[in-house]
């Protein structure tokens, strides 16, 4: 059962029983309500986080570059010791 807060607050219960733990004011409404009440609020990403998440992943990002050989030798030498000692696969 849904109900529906003096906030506009979603509140579900399995059991009327638990009604009086909800806040004072709160009414008994249908799922159609509910799942309309939860898509009102629902926040759509902003740009930032719709373009952050169109990147790979940045360990392909840098495994990568490490592949073209873009990493000093010294740093290069410690990320193929950590690749010769955790193989893929494991």
């Amino acid at each position: 059962m849904h109900y529906k807060a003096p906030d506009n607050s979603l509140h579900v219960l399995d059991d009327a029983s638990f009604e009086h733990l909800l806040p004072v004011g709160s009414v008994q409404i249908t799922d159609h309500e509910a799942e309309a009440i939860r898509l009102a609020n629902v926040v759509p990403p902003t740009y930032a986080e719709l373009r952050a998440t169109a990147y790979p992943p940045i360990g392909d990002q840098l495994d990568d570059l490490f592949r073209q050989g873009a990493f000093s030798p010294e740093m290069a030498a410690a990320l193929q010791a950590v690749k010769t000692a955790h193989p893929k696969g494991r």
